[in-house]
């Protein structure tokens, strides 16, 4: 233990930064500027000075803040980052020795690309949805942003509600309110970056769309030929006696839907425009929730008036293709603890805004998580706007 202190402090001594030799430093050179999204990178080569510490770039970004970077004598390279223009800019760029003395500045001229945030800004869609809103928009580079959601105070100011905004370096955002009462409201929508930077500001008016809960009380099973029979005590309403695991689940018969796809179908005793269907997955014996007869990737149909021989024809309207993942991306039987809790917790899934409104639905499972098509379901609720 005490040669290794001892050998740690030597290393530690042997990099100090230190040094009384006032001697400036020669510059880099054969500098190459890479103009790249809100950030420019500098390549250069390093003077062969055994005093050389590390290359230091000192520039102002569009904020009007000072920045520096630092890279050390290892490196041959240096990122600017924190612009939001694609002005040209000067960098002023230095050597520094171990004694802290600087070299003469090199000038160099650089001219950003076009920053991630006004990209982001861009592509803000935002559409009404049932009890709220749905924002949507795309961020190429992945950059770490905030989309800043604004509304007016008590005393009528624009202030960031956090709760609303979106931070994230996520490429696809996708971001649903809901819970909103059917009152129409304004926002203001801006994009910032890490370094302050912000976007103008976009404004918005929200008009939620009225949604409910439909009572389950009004469902009942409604088999049509084809659909296949449910394992022994696994009835199909099952699905809505708020009560979790085996034997109060639905379970659809294996041996009759092992290739083909399985439906059930349900009538809710009342007409609706639907927008978003929760399903609890049932938690197999095995302890997985990911497993065997769980969706994997499922239809939701909609009818008013079914075709009663049970067909799957223009009576009906396809309401949603949807998938289940892992929010762990494990594979095979893996789950981890975030896996088991989401899946405890059930999965939303929306309805096609377009969708007419419908009394009967079907669910059809095209692949479950053992590759067949059997379905389970633990616990299911559908939201809409049964007026």
């Amino acid at each position: 233990m005490l040669l290794l202190m001892i050998s740690c402090k030597d290393e530690l001594t042997d990099r100090e930064p230190v040094s009384s030799d006032s001697t400036e430093p020669k510059q880099v050179s054969e500098v190459q500027v890479t103009n790249r999204p809100g950030n420019v990178k500098l390549t250069y080569k390093t003077p062969a000075d055994v005093n050389l510490l590390y290359v230091k770039a000192e520039y102002t970004i569009t904020s009007g803040k000072v920045m520096e970077a630092k890279a050390s004598y290892y490196s041959d390279s240096l990122v600017l980052e924190g612009f939001a223009d694609t002005l040209e800019h000067e960098v002023k760029l230095y050597t520094v020795s171990r004694s802290e003395v600087k070299s003469q500045p090199m000038t160099v001229k650089i001219k950003p690309l076009t920053a991630p945030i006004w990209p982001v800004y861009e592509s803000i869609e935002i559409i009404n949805a049932f009890g709220g809103y749905k924002l949507t928009a795309v961020n190429e580079t992945k950059a770490p942003i905030a989309i800043l959601i604004l509304k007016r105070n008590a005393v009528n100011e624009w202030e960031v509600d956090n709760d609303l905004s979106i931070y994230t370096s996520g490429n696809i955002i996708n971001s649903q309110k809901s819970g909103m009462d059917t009152v129409s409201r304004q926002y203001g929508i801006a994009v910032r970056d890490r370094w302050g930077n912000l976007t103008d500001t976009l404004f918005q008016q929200v008009d939620p769309i009225y949604e409910v809960e439909l009572n389950t009380a009004n469902f009942k099973a409604f088999t049509l030929p084809g659909d296949p029979v449910q394992q022994p005590g696994a009835a199909i309403e099952n699905m809505w006696n708020k009560t979790y695991g085996w034997p109060v689940s639905f379970t659809s018969l294996a041996t009759a839907t092992l290739k083909t796809p399985s439906i059930v179908t349900i009538d809710m005793g009342t007409t609706a425009k639907l927008s978003k269907v929760w399903i609890r997955p049932f938690k197999e014996l095995s302890n997985l929730y990911y497993g065997f007869t769980t969706l994997k990737r499922f239809e939701l149909w909609g009818s008013t008036n079914p075709n009663l021989d049970g067909s799957l024809d223009a009576s009906w309207t396809l309401l949603g293709n949807y998938e289940l993942t892992k929010p762990s991306g494990s594979a095979g039987a893996t789950e981890t603890a975030s896996d088991q809790e989401a899946a405890a917790n059930g999965f939303y899934y929306d309805i096609d805004l377009s969708a007419p409104k419908i009394r009967y639905m079907r669910i059809r499972c095209l692949e479950n998580w053992a590759g067949s098509c059997p379905q389970s379901v633990d616990e299911l609720k559908i939201f809409g706007d049964p007026r």
